[in-house]
């Protein structure tokens, strides 16, 4: 049984089933955010502005996105996330109708800030499902959930294309905010609130919330272990990605349309989450080299991934090979370092997340610059030095042993070391 909001045992979603309908959410509100990318052209003519000039859209979407993560999901340790997620639900939606409605491109790009500003609920999720499942199993929780982003991100270009093809550019974030509203009427009557927050967490102001999150990276070397690993993984991610639609065009002469088809290998990464997951849960709660294990193991993967790519500069079946591992690789890592990061104190859950996200994305900001640079100086053999040297970087930082800093307790944030789903004690 689950508790609702009123306190009393509600019988309607076991916590397998809170998972599975946690990682709809995460698919759907995810999919919102990569929704107006197949829609440039159309909505460029409409709007009659060149095409270049609708290029800042989902440039203004990823920053609002950052931007969401930095500063709204910190508030899930001290508020209830059941109410966050519909709250940041319903203003999604409505960000999404300004967005169908805008009848200029500034206002377009403005609307596209303001979803992806209010749409960083994936990342709120994660901390509420590992909750609700009382800490067991979280890296099997985490990948289920994340497996639900994967296909969300995945199916919202299928989907926005096709659309607007049919109905046009505006309908497709219409309907998207259809969606979402049915979406956050479902989670109003199925989804259970998670543990209360103490009174102390409660009493948290935000300047001091915010304040930690930077606190909790200086002080915890496990913290700073799993994310500066995982923020090296995104640069090696980020460079591929760059420089392969530069690679398909200018050498194999691909067309935009098959450049996308290489996005399908999200489905990989999909698959291999519960897989990962698994792994996380059977090392993550053991310290020392268990833990490095997990972490280190997932990162092979990614540099074993730049070994098979490197022929992928004149052999397709090479770079389809890689891509397919290197996509495993890195989502897998996600994974596990989110389903360790998941086995301290539950307290600290959405701002460990922040500190993740940030990383990441930070390093796949900074992939993406270099694997421009390295592909204009050397061609795809430097790319691949940039790719292969991120992953090494990566494997070598978690490896490095575990250890407590020593200003824990004078760092003002709560200690993270803990059982999950119990907290410090």
């Amino acid at each position: 049984m689950i508790e609702n909001d009123r306190g009393t045992s509600d019988p309607r979603l076991s916590p397998r089933r809170a998972t599975v309908l946690l990682a709809a959410t995460s698919a759907l509100t995810a999919a919102n955010v990569y929704l107006g990318q197949p829609l440039l052209g159309s909505a460029a003519a409409a709007l009659h502005v060149p095409p270049a000039t609708l290029g800042a859209v989902p440039t203004a979407t990823q920053i609002g996105y950052a931007t969401g993560i930095a500063v709204l999901v910190p508030l899930g340790d001290s508020r209830d996330r059941r109410r966050l997620i519909l709250g940041l639900c319903a203003a999604s939606a409505c960000a999404l109708a300004a967005s169908a409605l805008a009848p200029t491109a500034g206002l377009l790009v403005v609307a596209a800030f303001a979803l992806g500003l209010l749409s960083p609920v994936p990342q709120l999720v994660a901390p509420l499902a590992v909750a609700l499942a009382g800490g067991r199993h979280p890296g099997r929780t985490v990948g289920t959930v994340q497996a639900g982003l994967l296909v969300g991100v995945l199916a919202s270009r299928t989907y926005s294309g096709a659309l607007a093809e049919a109905v046009g550019w505006r309908a497709v974030f219409g309907c998207s905010c259809a969606l979402t509203l049915m979406l956050t009427l479902v989670l109003r009557r199925a989804l259970p609130t998670g543990p209360p927050t103490t009174r102390a967490a409660r009493a948290t102001p935000y300047r001091e919330l915010l304040a930690s999150v930077p606190r909790l990276f200086a002080t915890r070397p496990l913290v700073r272990r799993i994310t500066v690993s995982g923020g090296l993984v995104g640069v090696s991610f980020g460079a591929f990605w760059t420089a392969l639609t530069f690679l398909l065009e200018q050498r194999y002469h691909y067309g935009s349309t098959v450049v996308g088809l290489f996005g399908l290998v999200a489905v990989a990464g999909a698959l291999a989450s519960t897989a990962a997951g698994r792994l996380a849960d059977r090392f993550g709660r053991r310290r020392g080299f268990g833990r490095r294990r997990a972490v280190a193991a997932s990162i092979a993967v990614t540099a074993a991934a730049w070994a098979l790519l490197l022929p992928g500069g004149s052999g397709i079946l090479w770079l389809t090979v890689g891509v397919v591992v290197l996509d495993i690789g890195t989502w897998g890592n996600q994974v596990v370092c989110q389903g360790v990061l998941f086995t301290l104190d539950p307290a600290l859950h959405s701002r460990l997340n922040t500190c993740w996200f940030t990383l990441r994305f930070l390093g796949i900001a900074l992939g993406s610059l270099v694997g421009s640079v390295a592909w204009a100086r050397g061609g795809w053999p430097a790319v691949v030095g940039v790719g292969a040297a991120a992953s090494l970087a990566a494997l070598l930082v978690a490896g490095l042993p575990e250890g407590r800093g020593r200003a824990a307790g004078r760092s003002g944030v709560a200690p993270v070391e803990g059982k999950a789903g119990h907290g410090s004690r």
